[in-house]
């Protein structure tokens, strides 16, 4: 039997101890007597009472602050999704919708830098993208790819939106300021946008902007981000576990298309119980793991084989990068080129790829002194420069226009 405090007519049971309440209820005349010293549950009472006296703190022994932040509202009222920006997100969503289920012939790729850092460079290389987007339109539909939250193996820079200055000083509000501003001169332009959702708050102040979504390796297997996804409203990308194996993105997409409930914030940054309907538009992304590529017709006849007995969707995505290209941005264009050449020998699964690429090629390490850093070069995983980047998407366009209309519907 727990820990108990006699009211006059009936006990209330508290457990674990709240050191507050409970002082509180016996100071505020619950019992008329201090607790009897004889019996089971008064030397209960006793220890609770010694419990109280002693004042230790025991919630909250790790954490250093807390900062209330803007609420999601008050953040789209400070910067409000203009009509063209809607019309841009509203035909994102509905033409990769439509490219799922096969309505519409085209490849969809998300395409940009692993990660944004710097919003300068990301318009540079947005409006370079709008104007090749609207070249190929009639091929491939290109999606910027802006990842403002970057999951870490151990410690490291974790995007724009948790420290935008990158100095370590964690100024989220603004990161989330800086994000959303991004997010509507790129919907603006008329371009797509595509992330990775990872933090499980985020969604409530950038979604609204969202085409599609991304569960990278390392959460694809998490009950948060299923839970998640299921009521995101734009098509989810589940990318296979870092040791390659498809299960936990099967098992992800099965999961995904049921409703959930769960704590999340309301648009006023309430903690409310949210209730999904489910998200029909879960898909697998290949992306490699345990040192192997799994992007070889091979690997893509097996996925097939894998989704389809799963009773899931066997549409599939190819991330060029990460294991696919063993790290090494400069092969990607092979990958492309790969994937290009099974759609011409008769694969009809894949109908997306992902690529990193950047105004420039490489990466570099974040200088002590931020104006050492290179223009356009990424911060996190290796990209392709914008001309390999042109250069791949014309050929593959050129490749592939004639035969994409005539894959089976």
């Amino acid at each position: 039997m727990p820990p108990s405090i006699s009211f006059r007519a009936h006990p209330v049971f508290l457990w674990p101890p709240d050191s507050a309440r409970l002082l509180n209820l016996y100071k505020g005349g619950v019992s008329q007597s201090p607790p009897r010293k004889n019996g089971a549950r008064g030397l209960q009472q006793l220890q609770v009472a010694k419990h109280i006296m002693t004042d230790k703190q025991v919630d909250d022994l790790n954490i250093a602050s807390q900062d209330v932040l803007v609420t999601p509202n008050a953040l789209k009222e400070k910067l409000p999704l203009s009509e063209n920006a809607l019309q841009t997100v509203i035909s994102g969503r509905e033409t990769i919708r439509n490219i799922l289920d096969r309505k519409d012939h085209r490849l969809f790729v998300v395409i940009g830098p692993c990660s944004i850092h710097d919003t300068d460079a990301a318009m540079e290389y947005a409006a370079k993208l709008k104007k090749l987007a609207d070249e190929v339109s009639d091929t491939i539909y290109l999606v910027l790819r802006v990842y403002f939250e970057k999951p870490r193996t151990t410690v490291g820079w974790k995007g724009l939106i948790n420290d935008p200055y990158m100095n370590d000083s964690f100024k989220v509000e603004d990161g989330l300021h800086i994000a959303r501003k991004l997010l509507l001169d790129v919907a603006e332009l008329g371009l797509p946008a595509a992330t990775e959702a990872l933090d499980p708050t985020t969604p409530q102040y950038l979604q609204d902007l969202i085409a599609w979504n991304a569960i990278g390796a390392r959460t694809t297997e998490s009950q948060t981000h299923r839970e998640m996804s299921s009521g995101l409203s734009s098509p989810v990308g589940f990318k296979n576990g870092t040791d390659g194996s498809l299960d936990v993105a099967v098992n992800a997409m099965l999961s995904v298309k049921h409703p959930h409930r769960f704590l999340g914030i309301d648009p006023e940054g309430r903690v409310a119980l949210t209730t999904t309907k489910g998200n029909q538009y879960g898909h697998v992304v290949l992306r490699g793991g345990g040192g192997k590529p799994n992007y070889d017709s091979v690997s893509v006849a097996l996925a097939e084989q894998a989704l389809e007995k799963a009773g899931v969707s066997t549409n599939i995505m190819v991330d060029c990068s990460h294991a696919n290209s063993n790290k090494d941005p400069g092969l990607q264009p092979l990958v492309m080129e790969n994937i290009a050449n099974q759609i011409l020998e008769g694969n009809e699964s894949i109908l997306g790829l992902m690529v990193e690429s950047h105004l420039k090629f490489g990466n570099q390490k974040i200088p002590p002194n931020l104006d050492d850093m290179e223009y356009g070069v990424s911060i996190t995983d290796g990209c392709i420069a914008w001309d390999t980047t042109e250069e791949a998407i014309r050929s593959m366009a050129d490749k592939l226009r004639e035969v994409l209309p005539k894959r089976q519907k």
